[in-house]
């Protein structure tokens, strides 16, 4: 059997007198998406920076496979196999697409930096770039200027982004937010494709699409975890309802 990627264990992060994460632990499978689901302010973005190293932990471990990270800085968990894509965009907009890839390429293998035009021509570099773009299905906006793409565009390369880097584990911080259903629906099909053959912790607010893609969903409250399940079971479960998803029968559009 293959080893669990992730390992969290007692994980705590307090700001001030306010605990965004307390005693939380989970584990992520290989090859498993993993739903982190809860209200605003239940520490759910505290916890994925704490997962990629933005933040460290008061107390609490974390392990990828058997190695412990919890003190790791944000480049050396890239180095090892961790990505990570931002709730609030974090493109560089007046640089074209391939460029914000090939520059996340270069930042993860501590490749030399140079002029754009010396690194257009780096095989290296362009070739994983165009790679990550076509599994999203942007290779045709390559070369435009990020700010000219739409708003779903730019999630898209975000996610294209964050898989040019080859992760072994993929921290989906939001990717939903603010969609239209047209460009909702695209992501969720791209993120079905990933679930294939990277493991991923998605934090999403829109329950259809957690439960229409998620293999277990941890639901936090408070920066604590009250319940981790299936999502079948995770929509029966009574403490679910009253403290998140509310006393009604949660039914997927």
């Amino acid at each position: 059997m293959a080893k669990t990627i992730l390992t969290v264990k007692n994980l705590s992060k307090a700001f001030g007198g306010v605990l965004a994460t307390d005693d939380v632990s989970f584990n992520a499978e290989p090859g498993e998406l993993h739903a982190i689901i809860g209200p605003n302010g239940a520490g759910k973005t505290t916890l994925i920076a704490q997962l990629s190293g933005e933040i460290l932990p008061d107390s609490g471990e974390i392990f990828f496979g058997d190695e412990k990270i919890t003190s790791l800085p944000t480049f050396i968990r890239s180095q090892l196999g961790i990505a990570r894509s931002f709730q609030i965009t974090s493109l560089m907009l007046d640089m074209n697409v391939i460029d914000n890839v090939t520059l996340a390429i270069q930042a993860q293998s501590r490749h030399s930096y140079r002029f754009w035009r010396a690194a257009r021509e780096d095989s290296q570099l362009v070739r994983p770039a165009l790679d990550a773009l076509q599994e999203i299905g942007l290779e045709s906006r390559a070369y435009e200027k990020v700010r000219n793409l739409s708003h779903g565009e730019h999630r898209q390369l975000e996610i294209a982004v964050a898989m040019a880097t080859n992760p072994l584990l993929l921290l989906l911080d939001e990717p939903m937010a603010g969609m239209g259903v047209e460009e909702g629906e695209n992501i969720i099909k791209i993120l079905r494709q990933l679930k294939a053959r990277k493991t991923i912790v998605l934090i999403e607010h829109d329950m259809d699409v957690v439960f229409a893609l998620a293999d277990r969903v941890t639901v936090m409250v408070y920066g604590r975890i009250i319940a981790t399940d299936s999502p079948e079971n995770i929509k029966n479960n009574n403490v679910v309802r009253e403290a998140y998803l509310g006393t009604e029968e949660i039914v997927p559009c």
